[in-house]
């Protein structure tokens, strides 16, 4: 099985977004930073429309696009923001996919996917991955 023909919900996919996410210190502060900033932006708007909802599985989240039209612009900024973010990891997680799918079947074939194990394959294999490889591995944060 080769990177491209696992959907994005795969346990390679998110193990290998995690990794981009919070791969590192830097990106587990960035990854905080993230979750902060849609807190404080919208604390007045989940106390206003979403007080009962129970957090979890998304409930706050669809609760908040579910008063989209209501929610005040520190709150609409704060999603923008996050979700820019968000967007910006998975594109550097799809130029990983894309530079390394080779390499992973060629090295890392036998490996079940999931938990991180085909990165951390590829990272022991680091020395025979061609070079658009290695450099998404380091562009993403991968490889350290």
């Amino acid at each position: 099985m080769t990177f491209k023909s696992m959907s994005m919900t795969s346990p390679f996919a998110l193990a290998a977004l995690a990794v981009v996410l919070f791969g590192n210190a830097t990106n587990a502060e960035e990854a905080k930073d993230i979750l902060e900033t849609v807190k404080q932006g919208c604390k007045a708007d989940l106390e206003s429309y979403c007080k009962s909802v129970t957090p979890g599985e998304g409930r706050l989240y669809a609760c908040l696009v579910a008063h989209e039209d209501k929610l005040s612009g520190r709150c609409q900024y704060a999603l923008y923001d996050a979700s820019s973010r968000i967007e910006a990891a998975l594109a550097a997680l799809t130029h990983l996919i894309d530079e390394c799918d080779d390499d992973a079947e060629k090295h890392c074939s036998a490996v079940q996917a999931g938990n991180g194990r085909i990165l951390d394959c590829l990272k022991k294999n680091e020395s025979n991955l061609a070079g658009p490889c290695k450099q998404a591995l380091k562009d993403t944060g991968a490889m350290q």
